[in-house]
């Protein structure tokens, strides 16, 4: 049964090149708040894809400092998390299924 705290901790899953080819290895990358932990990771991901989870790995991302019209700014930071599966468990994130 999925909680619905599930849902707050996967905010979105990161499509680049690099995830694309950990997808390859049985990874899935996501971004995740900044307050979250690896268990309700694991937690999170194994109640709403049905999947087994054989590692988490997280990473902070400090946000660019950037100008925009002579006035400097920042970007906001964030966490990502690089979800190993469990072998021949897989999760397709264009679909959700």
């Amino acid at each position: 049964m999925t909680d619905v705290k599930h849902y707050d901790i996967l905010l979105a899953p990161v499509i680049t090149e690099k995830s694309t080819l950990g997808s390859e290895h049985g990874q899935v990358t996501f971004r995740v708040p900044l307050t979250a932990t690896k268990p309700e990771i694991k937690a999170a991901v194994e109640a709403l894809f049905e999947v087994k989870v054989k590692a988490v790995n997280t990473l902070r991302v400090k946000g660019k400092t950037k100008v925009f019209r002579g006035i400097r700014g920042r970007r906001s930071d964030y966490k990502k998390a690089v979800v190993t599966l469990a072998e021949g468990q897989m999760i397709d994130v264009t679909t959700g299924l």
